[in-house]
């Protein structure tokens, strides 16, 4: 199992925990709109520190990164194992191929 699998089955058993001791329960608990609001604020984040070439900082903001997508998806009951299995799905296919073959919409 990997670190990203047992940050997920933390995340996970949090989920309708007591909200007063955890993190994760409290953000669960206002929702997936949340959950991905604060995604989006730690990806933002996360540039600023890759703009100012800030090698450590963007080392702690892609971790929060990475947290905070595992409760995004988990706030809409999708598996790490989905999106993994996704990109598996792309391996050995170019970027460009890839994103020709996605449907329009």
């Amino acid at each position: 199992m990997s670190l990203l699998h047992d940050l997920e089955a933390t995340i996970l058993s949090r989920k309708g925990a007591d909200q007063d001791t955890s993190w994760t329960a409290k953000l669960l608990a206002k929702g997936p709109e949340k959950c991905a609001e604060k995604f989006g604020e730690e990806a933002i984040e996360a540039i600023i520190e890759a703009v100012k070439d800030d090698k450590a900082g963007l080392a702690s903001e892609g971790a929060d990164v990475l947290y905070h997508f595992l409760v995004m998806l988990a706030a809409r009951d999708v598996a790490l194992d989905d999106v993994l299995q996704v990109l598996a799905e792309r391996q050995g296919l170019s970027g460009i191929a890839e994103k020709a073959g996605r449907p329009k919409g």
